[in-house]
């Protein structure tokens, strides 16, 4: 048996709050009715510091019981007020403005009452009857896209304000921002903490009273939330994308000195910069790629999340094989830097000056530091590997320990 809890975070939504309101009480009469699962619902407003007659409103519907901020804290910190307040083992929520249908409660609980998914959400823009504006349409279709990216799962709406969840579940997706950007780090965080998020689709109405939400200043919160909480969970996505734009750089500002010297047998003093350059982007890239690498383990040690992602680039760069081989491949770029500066270094063992060109240090060295970063790397990614195993040995211990008491 299951108790609901519909919280609706309201901030000067005295045009529409009664309305829905009145449409929420007849759902859940319906809901009671048709569905033996559920045996209780409450309607929970949160009155967030409105300065119209939205809170007065809310009190007048029989079954509302409403909570009020005595200043407007955000759309988020309304919404973590309701779930703390809450009752029911199952939570939804909505925006007291008219846009999300109350009526489709019924079909986004079903899927959680039987055991089918940890969170419902309802999927705009899917069944043809939408009110968003061209503008914030584009900006959802965007959204979701990135999501899609960011935590490698098809995801059609990542910031729909219309969702259904277990309370049990609510340790795992706070904290979050207060802002409008909460949905967004909502949206990031259930996906990566593994939970079964199924997307049904709903109409969008275009909402009565005045918009709360700045297309640019919150499509920016929006982005850097998505991020932020995108790096805490898997960290190669981030800083393994930046390293491979500078690696690539590198091998761009690279094909001139390399197609010149093939025609000529010689590199031109102007060209010292680029060379140095291409050292530099060489080694910031790669650190990026490490620092992705080593977050996404310690992650994986930590918290048990797991270190592969479904990207060609992830599972390429944290496929045991290649971490193997990573100290062969540096061991080899290590020997031909040697190798290509002989003369260098006999010359500077026996006279104390160097009389080779200088493209030659300046190539031996980028071979040389590259070839040092991926022995370090590979004896790094050694280490984690032991770490990993002695933890799997000593829960398989634990879980025989069980098992036997």
């Amino acid at each position: 048996m299951h108790k609901l809890s519909v919280v609706m975070p309201a901030y000067n939504e005295e045009q529409a709050i009664a309305s829905v309101l009145e449409r929420i009480d007849r759902v859940a009469d319906e809901l009671l009715k048709k569905n033996s699962q559920i045996v209780d619902i409450e309607i929970l407003v949160v009155n967030d510091g409105s300065t119209d007659r939205t809170e007065e409103r809310a009190r007048a519907s029989p079954r509302a019981r409403v909570v009020t901020h005595q200043k407007n804290l955000g759309y988020g910190a309304a919404l973590k007020t309701g779930f703390l307040a809450a009752r029911g083992d199952i939570i939804a929520f909505l925006d007291a403005d008219g846009t999300y249908p109350p009526e489709c409660l019924g079909r986004l609980c079903t899927p959680i009452i039987e055991g089918r998914a940890d969170m419902t959400v309802g999927a705009r823009d899917r069944t043809g009857e939408s009110g968003m504006p061209f503008l914030r349409r584009t900006g959802n279709v965007l959204f979701a896209r990135l999501l899609s990216w960011i935590a490698e799962i098809p995801v059609a709406d990542s910031t729909s304000g219309m969702r259904v969840f277990r309370k049990t579940t609510l340790p795992r997706l706070l904290p979050l921002p207060d802002g409008l950007d909460f949905i967004a780090g909502f949206s990031t965080r259930a996906l990566y903490e593994r939970l079964r998020v199924l997307e049904i689709p709903i109409p969008y109405a275009e909402r009565r009273g005045s918009s709360k939400l700045s297309v640019i200043r919150d499509g920016l919160r929006f982005l850097r939330t998505f991020i932020t909480v995108a790096v805490t969970y898997n960290p190669l996505k981030f800083f393994g994308f930046a390293g491979l734009i500078f690696l690539f750089l590198a091998c761009y500002l690279a094909i001139g000195p390399v197609a010149y010297y093939v025609l000529h047998g010689r590199v031109e003093d102007w060209e010292i910069y680029r060379l140095l350059t291409i050292l530099v982007l060489c080694i910031i890239g790669l650190e990026l790629i490490n620092v992705g690498i080593f977050g996404n383990r310690l992650l994986a040690l930590i918290f048990d999340l797991p270190v592969e992602t479904r990207s060609l680039f992830g599972r390429l760069i944290l496929s045991h094989n290649l971490s193997r081989t990573g100290w062969r491949i540096g061991l080899v770029l290590c020997l031909g830097a040697a190798v290509l500066n002989y003369q260098t270094i006999g010359q500077y063992l026996t006279l104390r000056s160097i009389y080779v060109h200088w493209s030659y240090v300046i190539t031996g060295a980028t071979l040389f530091l590259v070839g040092v970063q991926l022995l370090m790397t590979s004896g790094l990614l050694a280490v984690f590997r032991k770490v990993q195993e002695r933890q799997a040995f000593q829960r398989a211990l634990h879980a025989a320990h069980n098992r036997d008491g």
